[in-house]
């Protein structure tokens, strides 16, 4: 494993790790990481109780109900979000919900009015989101995501193991290599209930402001910041990442 000055060291026997998980089930994969004798450490799951979110939060509650889900409250979200959140929670039985909010100072000194994301959406993601994120992630060795490959040509090549070298911790993504038939199949299968937007072509649901419904044939995130050139709200800055498993 090469050691990249600009990205950080990668931690020991990441290697060893990468090829005991690489040939592992989803289901199996998630065992693994979240055993107690597991050597990754505690682990938070990251949840924006988005589109897509029932899927993942239903394999780990099968192993882990008492895992810390954390939620990144923006001050944006629709209601149906806010409302679908908890109806999730307690359909799957999970215990440890963590809302996460921007710091009221910070907040007052850099976005007093609301209106950051109508000039600056980058700079709201970040006081939003990302700065609230590396708060929430410092009591945890590693995180889980729900990330896909199939989402954005930006995730691409998103592996389900990786090294968050910003932050120094693990980063898991169970649903890398998951399609959009294999997460409706599942959908169906547990008959998980769907986020109320679904069904209004939201197939990405972010903060209100800067979210649209997708027309058919676009990208599942193509209603998020639409008319501009952005396409991540920066908490899975790819350039900070060191993938570990072959796409």
């Amino acid at each position: 494993m090469q050691h990249d000055a600009q990205l950080g060291t990668s931690p020991p026997d990441l290697e060893k790790y990468r090829r005991s998980l690489a040939c592992l089930d989803t289901r199996s994969f998630l065992h693994n990481i979240l055993d107690t004798g597991s050597p990754f450490g505690e682990l938070s799951v990251v949840s924006s109780f988005g589109a897509d979110s029932g899927v993942l939060l239903h394999l780990i509650a099968e192993i882990a109900p008492d895992i810390s889900i954390i939620f990144i409250d923006t001050g944006f979200h629709f209601g149906e979000t806010l409302v679908y959140r908890d109806q999730l929670v307690a359909h799957l039985g999970l215990s440890r919900l963590h809302v996460v909010q921007v710091d009221p100072l910070s907040q007052k000194r850099l976005d007093a009015r609301g209106t950051l994301h109508l000039h600056d959406p980058n700079q709201c993601c970040d006081l939003r989101k990302v700065q609230v994120l590396n708060r929430a992630l410092r009591p945890f060795s590693g995180w889980i995501s729900g990330q896909k490959r199939f989402q954005t040509g930006e995730r691409a090549g998103v592996d389900r193991l990786e090294w968050d070298a910003t932050r120094k911790k693990w980063k898991f993504n169970p649903l890398a290599d998951w399609s959009q038939e294999d997460l409706r199949g599942y959908q169906a299968k547990h008959q998980i209930p769907a986020h109320p937007l679904v069904s209004m072509g939201y197939t990405s649901v972010g903060c209100a402001p800067c979210t649209t419904p997708v027309s058919l044939g676009e990208d599942t995130r193509a209603g998020r910041w639409r008319g501009s050139a952005k396409l991540e709200c920066g908490l899975h800055a790819r350039p900070d990442l060191i993938a570990v498993s072959a796409a």
